[in-house]
């Protein structure tokens, strides 16, 4: 498929009759291939964001056999601690979701798409030649803004373009990508991070493959479009229809015959995106509950994932042994989004988030009480599994909360709390490990599973099948 059209813009007021217009014709559109390659090509950013987060996981090991790292310290903060590794990943995270999605709102989500990739591709790549603990923190953590901010523009670019009824599948089956990545890493780190290819620490040699896969994708991304109900709300009304155009007669042809007529149009409010908005009523409190919710959500995510070679090495495993094992356990990671994308569409979404809240914290606790390797890795694969899930309902849900003029700017807020959280949640989770084992991370867990649970099955409120602007209002 040959790149959109993105012609040049002129200033303009927005039309909320045509904005609505736009969102209708958006939302009638079939799930057709054109609609699955731009969902395929969009996701694909996540797949390096997820790359990034478990590179971590995978040459931990690696870090710390070369000198440069140790797995525990006296201190949280010990610069050449794995766990201040870990740190420097979210607190870049952080810092590129609270601090730049806003730029997805004021300058377009297309933006973010042909910056954040060569931002992350070249930081990595400096960071794979670095010989000190704090050389490699720092790139560590100026690689990971870039990534922050593109999480943020996936999820508040797909459920602009997906029609209501199929926002699960679309989200499951990004999810699907992104997390397909994770064997794919786990693969490099025991096959590499032992040995030393051509010379160069096999650790290194993972680093790079990231790098070149996130400048390979760049590459492929250049023809996306910008987002038609982003052009709209921004008075750019040519360019949106442009879009639009050429966006339908792909799904026509993709159909081979005329699409159907638009359904009911919902006037979008029009406006600059304004920080203090999702602090007031009626979006405060979605902010609140989904601020809340990521705060705990990552404990249990990166809790696990991040350091289930250091669990594997904790309960009395070799090193080596530990990344097989662990490379067995990441094979379970597209599970989840495809028993995701069967369900998603079906039951409510908040619903979603808090079964998969129960699985986490019940197969962790078990996890950390076995002895025998099938049954921990077993154990440790429904974790992962139970974790995916609530991956795919968390990101579709968290991008359908919020108007378009202030989805960035909301999603970007809310979804720093969970690389806060994962920053701190790396240091507290070698606490635990210090001083309770396994057993000590699984508690920890569950107790963070108790509290997102009750905070979205209490405040969340429904969502599935509604379109955007009725969300909205």
């Amino acid at each position: 498929m040959s790149g959109f059209a993105i012609p040049q813009h002129d200033a303009g007021s927005s039309e909320p009759a045509f904005a609505g217009l736009i969102a209708a014709r958006l939302d009638r559109l079939p799930f057709t291939r054109t609609i699955w390659w731009l969902v395929s090509l969009v996701s694909l950013g996540g797949a390096f964001d997820i790359y990034d987060i478990f590179l971590s996981t995978y040459i931990a090991p690696g870090l710390v056999a070369s000198g440069m790292f140790r797995s525990t310290t006296s201190g949280m903060l010990d610069a050449d601690g794995v766990g201040f590794f870990i740190f420097c990943t979210f607190a870049g995270m952080f810092l590129g979701s609270m601090g730049f999605g806003f730029i997805a709102d004021r300058l377009g989500r297309r933006t973010i798409f042909i910056s954040s990739l060569i931002w992350y591709s070249f930081a990595t790549a400096v960071m794979a030649f670095q010989n000190t603990a704090a050389g490699a923190d720092t790139w560590r953590f100026l690689a990971s803004i870039g990534i922050g901010v593109e999480q943020v523009t996936i999820d508040t670019f797909l459920p602009e373009f997906v029609p209501p009824g199929q926002r699960g599948k679309a989200f499951a089956f990004s999810q699907l990508l992104w997390f397909s990545v994770v064997p794919v890493v786990a693969l490099l780190g025991w096959l590499l991070v032992p040995r030393a290819p051509l010379g160069l620490a096999g650790w290194r040699w993972v680093t790079l493959a990231g790098s070149a896969g996130a400048l390979l994708l760049w590459w492929l991304r250049r023809g996306l479009p910008e987002s038609p109900r982003w052009l709209a709300l921004h008075g750019r009304n040519q360019e949106a229809e442009v879009v639009m155009v050429e966006l339908e007669a792909r799904v026509s042809k993709d159909l081979g015959k005329p699409l159907p007529p638009p359904g009911p149009i919902r006037e979008a409010v029009p406006g600059k995106s304004r920080f203090r908005e999702i602090l007031r009523p009626p979006y405060r409190r979605r902010t609140l509950a989904m601020s809340v919710f990521n705060l705990m959500q990552t404990i249990g995510f990166y809790g696990f994932g991040s350091w289930v070679p250091t669990l594997l090495i904790a309960k009395g495993m070799h090193v080596t042994t530990s990344l097989e094992y662990a490379f067995i356990i990441a094979i379970a990671n597209p599970v989840g989004p495809i028993f995701a994308m069967w369900i998603a569409d079906r039951v409510e979404r908040k619903w979603q988030l808090a079964a998969s809240g129960v699985a986490i914290g019940m197969f962790m606790l078990l996890f950390a009480q076995q002895s025998n390797p099938a049954i921990v890795i077993f154990l440790g694969a429904m974790v992962t599994v139970s974790n995916t899930w609530m991956s795919c309902a968390l990101h579709n849900y968290q991008g359908e909360l919020f108007p378009t003029r202030v989805r960035g700017r909301a999603v970007g807020f809310v979804y720093a709390w969970s690389r806060a959280s994962a920053a701190f949640a790396g240091l507290l989770i070698g606490f635990f490990l210090r001083e309770g084992g396994a057993t000590g991370v699984a508690l920890f867990i569950g107790a963070a599973m108790a509290i997102m649970i009750f905070t979205i099955s209490a405040f969340g409120p429904r969502t599935r099948n509604l379109a955007l602007e009725e969300i909205a209002h």
